[in-house]
């Protein structure tokens, strides 16, 4: 199948164009070899034939600053990589042409069938600016469209050309950069070493050899050899190559542009005096962040509590329904118990996601990050670093991968080393059943919910706590590397919430699907480790409860309950639980919460799906909800309930600073190249959270 890729520099609206193409049903995975993301998805075309199209990271040029911008570059100069496009859809933005033309020049030059589709015409109507587009097709000779990307107006228009250049021989390279006598003897003997399709091609692989990972054993040393015989410079020829691109295109706009009004721009430049000052706008970020999680506590608590009453009701018919004790326990208790406690908090999390798209969208989210760089400098970290703290809020796996663009390696270590302490979405439920026990749901600070501001609290702590170990970490780790931040502050614009909405959707879907494979898992396996055991110690507590209920004139309904507690005790999971428990007593935790501590290892939010698993098998007949579950459950000891203010803090805390995610891990250690740092974060964040845990707990009872 043919492969048509969307390039162009970030911010152009080439997602949207992505997005209109394919529907909005893209498939996401990583490139090949690398974590960084990629979306891909397929189209028809009105000849009938299918293609791929990928939607490949926003870059400025082929020569890379980061390793996320360097995919782009890795697969261009390689004709048999298997993302290699036949065809390529240039995005632009119409009122920032002159900017994005580098990268489109670099792709001319490397021979490819370029479409170019130069977006916001709908803002540069309104602003009376306009391109005059017979003249960009009589400089390259390309097919050019300039569209609105928020409707399908000119989609099939798109279609029918990529169709017809598909149907084309391949165009020969127009050379638009003109390499120097020295270059072109270079590029003349690497002819000999590796394949390209033309010289540009084959100048990027002098360029980038020793980071090319296509590269057979030998070849990049071949390669650097020739460079050194011709006195080979990168640094100068990118500089020549850039200078003389610029030279050429920027009379071409200035030619092809007539300007008007530029309203935008000068509102641009006026919401920019206050969002980016150094004061105002950051108390506007706090605002804004206080705002989603007001929103997420309030907006989403209606269909959450119609969630729950849909679980509850589903366990209560299948132990009314299934005959076997053992089947409707494990469909009940093991499943549904495990999933219910996962799926009731999908409304918080696709609202976070909503918001979050929504900001990015609107261009906030890039005033953020400059609005933040000179701070989080202090911290070991740049303005880029915000992307993935803030990507940690909804999860430390693609926010890990984020860092990939921040250039300076000692930033993008620090930034990958600290993200974890942000609470992504997985703690979302652990908070949300936590929080009940601190505070009540009807409690409000002034005019707002108390649950939500506490909420905010523990979010804030964990940022806190990741400048903190930023600015250690920057005294520790000693790099020579120089940080600067380059990014382009796009026009504010209505955001599109058809694509917000959609994206907050398949975001949140695959958050369950994701955590739902670990947590089916480790239900079915905690309902086996929870209702089986040592036969000699089973029925010890089947006799202890039978002495129990002639002692005590117990009814059916008390002796079923006790019963089910005790045989928990009694079964492998509760030995587990006892095993652990003199190390996680002084937290103020039992052994049924070490059981949960123990499982949510594997993933943060399998902590809730087992608190209801196991408070599920702890009382046959009680269909209520984990939260009034876990408020009517009892310490046998002193009779006091189990899930106090101090417990709950110490839990909360507990969940702020530990490293419980394995997935979270294994992307560190890949980023890092080893188990070093990985090791090292483990141990610091669950030394730090066991600490913070006990002197809470401490203090508080």
């Amino acid at each position: 199948m043919k492969k048509i890729a969307i390039l162009g520099n970030p911010n152009s609206g080439k997602s949207s164009v992505f997005n209109r193409l394919t529907g909005l049903a893209a498939k996401v995975g990583n490139f090949p070899g690398v974590t960084v993301e990629k979306k891909k998805g397929t189209v028809r075309l009105p000849s009938g034939q299918w293609v791929d199209v990928i939607d490949f990271p926003g870059v400025y040029s082929l020569h890379p600053n980061s390793k996320d911008e360097f995919i782009v570059t890795n697969i261009l100069t390689h004709p048999d990589d298997a993302d290699f496009p036949d065809l390529v859809l240039y995005v632009a933005d119409i009122m920032h042409l002159e900017k994005q033309l580098l990268l489109f020049t670099q792709l001319i030059d490397l021979g490819l069938p370029v479409i170019m589709v130069l977006t916001m015409k709908d803002l540069a109507d309104k602003d009376r600016f306009s391109i005059d587009l017979n003249v960009l097709k009589a400089t390259w000779d390309i097919p050019i469209f300039a569209i609105n990307a928020r409707n399908q107006e000119s989609m099939p228009a798109i279609l029918q050309e990529m169709d017809r250049q598909l149907a084309k021989p391949s165009p020969l390279s127009q050379q638009q950069y003109k390499l120097s006598y020295q270059e072109q003897a270079l590029v003349n003997e690497l002819n000999d070493v590796v394949r390209t399709n033309n010289a540009y091609q084959s100048l990027l692989v002098a360029h980038y050899h020793q980071q090319l990972n296509y590269l057979k054993p030998g070849q990049s040393e071949q390669i650097g050899q020739i460079n050194t015989r011709h006195g080979f410079n990168s640094i100068a020829s990118q500089i020549r190559e850039t200078m003389q691109r610029y030279d050429f295109f920027t009379s071409v706009v200035r030619k092809s542009a007539s300007a008007g009004t530029f309203k935008v721009s000068r509102f641009s430049e006026k919401a920019d005096d206050v969002l980016t000052h150094r004061w105002w706008g950051i108390l506007i970020f706090v605002i804004v962040n206080f705002f989603i999680f007001q929103a997420m506590f309030t907006w989403a608590s209606y269909p959450m509590d119609w969630i729950e009453t849909v679980f509850g009701w589903a366990g209560a018919q299948v132990k009314n329904v299934v005959s076997s004790p053992g089947w409707s326990s494990f469909i009940s208790d093991g499943i549904l118990a495990g999933l219910g406690g996962i799926i009731v908090f999908i409304p918080q999390i696709a609202i976070l996601f909503f918001l979050i798209t929504v900001l990015e969208d609107l261009g906030y989210m890039a005033r953020a990050v400059y609005l933040f760089d000179r701070l989080l400098l202090k911290f070991g970290l740049n303005g880029k670093s915000l992307v993935s703290l803030l990507a940690g809020g909804a999860c430390a796996i693609p926010a890990i991968m984020s860092a990939r663009t921040i250039s300076n390696q000692k930033e993008r270590l620090i930034t990958t080393l600290v993200t974890p302490f942000i609470s992504c979405s997985a703690r979302i439920p652990v908070y949300t059943i936590l929080v009940g026990f601190v505070v009540s749901s009807s409690h409000r600070t002034g005019p707002f919910n108390t649950q939500g501001v506490l909420f905010m609290g523990l979010y804030l702590l964990g940022i806190i706590t990741a400048l903190l170990a930023g600015w250690i970490l920057k005294q520790i780790i000693k790099s020579e590397d120089r940080s600067f931040l380059m990014i382009e502050l796009p026009d504010y614009k209505v955001p599109d919430f058809k694509v917000a909405f959609q994206t907050a959707l398949s975001k949140a879907w695959s958050f369950v699907v994701e955590a739902g494979k670990i947590i089916l898992i480790i239900s079915m396996v905690l309902w086996v480790l929870s209702s089986y055991g040592p036969q000699s110690k089973m029925k010890a507590s089947e006799q202890e409860v039978g002495q129990i209920r002639i002692e005590k004139n117990l009814t059916e309904e008390e002796t079923a309950s006790l019963l089910a507690n005790k045989k928990l005790e009694a079964s492998y999971a509760g030995t587990i639980g006892k095993w652990m428990e003199p190390m996680i007593r002084p937290l103020g935790f039992d052994w049924k919460i070490g059981i949960a501590l123990f499982t949510s290892f594997a993933a943060r939010e399998v902590f809730v799906a087992t608190m209801s698993t196991l408070y599920s098998l702890g009382s046959t007949e009680d269909y209520s909800t984990i939260t009034e579950r876990l408020a009517a459950e009892k310490d046998p000891e002193t009779l006091q309930p189990r899930f106090t203010m101090p417990v709950a803090i110490s839990l909360l805390l507990f969940y702020v600073f530990a490293m419980q995610c394995m997935s979270t891990m294994a992307v560190v250690r890949r980023e890092t190249g080893g188990w070093k740092w990985p090791l090292i974060q483990f141990f610091f964040m669950c030394g730090l959270a066991y600490l913070a845990s006990l002197v809470a707990y401490q203090v508080l009872s």
